[in-house]
């Protein structure tokens, strides 16, 4: 703040306005300090779940997203190529926003896996768009044990998008048997596909049209 008196200009410490700002950046650590706390402990307690050895995963930062995307059937490199582009590319209007985006949905089609594995309905996924970190307190403390014998992710045969990787300490997702068949595409219960035709059948050829009679001549009349 500055007044000007005659010629001069005379400058006044505004004391309250450096002390908000303090107080907002002093805020902000704590809660980001808190959230990343709360979002490390609900992760350990769905990686033990899974079966992921070491708590000390959980809280390593990039390295327990890695893991989360791992454990809902997507390539852990996803997540590096994100922020690496975002560094990259990051600076530019509108590109910037599509990564954070695109990030986002990596982390929703994960959480949609992990919850499957938790006996969680695909409308769970609702919860974790607007309130995650609930979502994940709900999966770490709740019952539900892992399961991984639900059907493959629709991405599963996708050389980009589907986990190749092999851990060690984190086992792997696909089941002991193979994947269970997927209730969308398989046949209902009780329907039996018709009998092939025997080897060297042919069906027989379409016979041509009749062609039609002539129409019969008229009588003579009779003398």
């Amino acid at each position: 703040m500055f007044e000007q008196v005659g010629a001069s200009v005379v400058y006044y410490n505004d004391g309250g306005g450096i002390g908000l700002l303090i107080f907002l950046v002093f805020f902000w650590i704590i809660f980001a300090a808190a959230g990343y706390v709360l979002t490390s402990f609900f992760l350990m307690r769905v990686f033990d779940k899974a079966g992921v050895q070491g708590k000390w995963r959980a809280w390593v930062p990039i390295y327990n997203g890695m893991i989360f995307l791992k454990l809902g059937d997507l390539s852990p490199w996803l997540l590096l190529y994100a922020i690496g582009a975002s560094i990259l590319l990051g600076w530019i209007p509108v590109i910037g926003q599509l990564i954070l985006l695109a990030t986002f949905i990596l982390t929703l089609m994960a959480a949609w896996r992990v919850g499957l594995k938790l006996q969680k309905e695909a409308v769970w996924l609702i919860l974790y768009f607007f309130l995650s970190i609930v979502w994940l307190g709900i999966a770490a403390f709740d019952k539900s044990r892992w399961n991984t014998a639900i059907p493959a992710a629709p991405w599963a045969g996708n050389g980009f998008l589907g986990d190749r990787t092999n851990w060690e300490g984190i086992p792997s997702q696909v089941p002991a048997g193979g994947y269970p068949a997927n209730p969308a595409t398989s046949p209902a219960p009780g329907y039996a596909a018709p009998p092939a035709p025997p080897t060297g059948y042919a069906p027989p050829a379409a016979q041509p049209p009749a062609s039609p009679e002539p129409p019969a001549a008229p009588e003579e009349p009779k003398a």
